[in-house]
């Protein structure tokens, strides 16, 4: 199969492009903008591999996507190419309209197109499998049972409410056109290559260098986490396995409230690199709220276990040792991502 992935040079992109060179022989069309936080290190054995092209567009330009489509011919499109970070939205929205409702509408119709003209069979195995959040179901209190594929739709950040846009977009492809197409949404990600604005690269950098680890309120908002290798291995079983117009909840069974999660990476740095000034909780600062910041996320991930016959092997405290020991393995890409100023824009705050 020839799979046209956007956004491969992203956080979870790049790990889904590994994962299908490493297990299956699927060829990777990967579209990528090459914005702020993409990285062709994080590409790892896909660059200059012969089931790997690496095609710099956006997924905005529809002459651009044209050409792709047809000179490349896919069997499939995985759509992971977004813009992300809550705090970035909440400063300027613009551009997550942008990428993520322009863009998903734009590559919509370039697929769209594409299938129209495949033959009956090519037409019916294609897939189109959005990727998206556990945030464009809103915020769960106490007590409240977790997200699940039925769960209403109730936005409640810039980034969560364009995110559902094009969730909506998807969705109505399928039902109008016949696009035969696949959501999957999904907890917060952790791993490898996570660019350090988000919490677990910010505060784990932070800590080795003896910064402040700025956590929003009072630390008590609830995240549920996976490890981003096993987000990709479910994502490919999804596009392999899933069924068109069908929803796919993907969880890790991992909640954790911030300051637990912060907690935890200052306990796994004092038993690896120990700091002689003292354990790093005492570097833990809580700083004034961000706005709207949503109370808590859980996903069920019952019906999509089942469906793929997939569980996530990683639980949190075995994944978190795995990025941890990778980012101590890793000095030389972050500190040169940090010395950049994130192209001259604020640091993020960490939860």
């Amino acid at each position: 199969m020839k799979v046209l992935l956007t956004g491969g040079c992203g956080f979870i992109g790049s790990a889904v492009v590994r994962h299908l060179l490493r297990t299956t022989d699927h060829t990777v069309v990967n579209v990528d903008k090459m914005t702020y936080a993409a990285s062709e290190d994080a590409l790892e054995e896909g660059r200059g591999h012969n089931r790997h092209i690496l095609i710099r567009a956006d997924i905005c330009d529809a002459g651009a996507l044209r050409q792709v489509f047809t000179a490349h011919d896919p069997d499939a499109v995985m759509h992971l190419a977004a813009e992300s970070h809550v705090d970035r939205s909440i400063d300027g929205p613009s551009d997550f309209v942008q990428t993520n409702v322009v863009g998903t509408f734009t590559l919509l119709e370039a697929a769209r197109r594409h299938h129209a003209g495949l033959s009956p069979a090519r037409k019916a195995a294609f897939r189109f499998h959005h990727i998206s959040t556990d945030e464009v179901f809103g915020a769960l209190d106490h007590g409240d049972p977790p997200f699940t594929e039925t769960t209403a739709y109730d936005p409640r950040s810039p980034y969560s409410a364009t995110k559902a846009a094009s969730d909506h977009l998807v969705r109505a492809w399928h039902h109008t056109y016949g696009l035969p197409t696949l959501v999957s949404n999904t907890c917060n990600n952790y791993g490898p290559w996570q660019f350090p604005e988000k919490l677990i690269p910010l505060v784990t950098l932070n800590a080795l260098q003896g910064k402040e680890l700025p956590v929003y309120g009072d630390g008590s908002n609830i995240r549920d986490w996976i490890f981003v290798d096993d987000h990709a291995e479910a994502l490919v079983h999804v596009l392999e396995q899933g069924q068109a117009g069908e929803t796919y909840a993907i969880g890790g069974r991992q909640p954790r409230t911030n300051l637990e999660v912060v907690r935890a990476i200052c306990a796994h740095l004092d038993k690896r690199v120990p700091d002689p000034a003292g354990p790093r909780e005492r570097l833990i600062r809580f700083v004034t709220d961000r706005p709207g910041h949503d109370f808590r996320y859980e996903i069920d991930p019952s019906r999509a276990e089942a469906a793929l016959g997939w569980k996530a092997p990683n639980d949190f405290e075995t994944g978190l040792g795995k990025t941890i020991d990778w980012y101590l393995a890793h000095e030389s890409w972050w500190t040169t991502v940090r010395a950049a100023r994130y192209a001259g824009q604020r640091l993020g705050t960490a939860a």
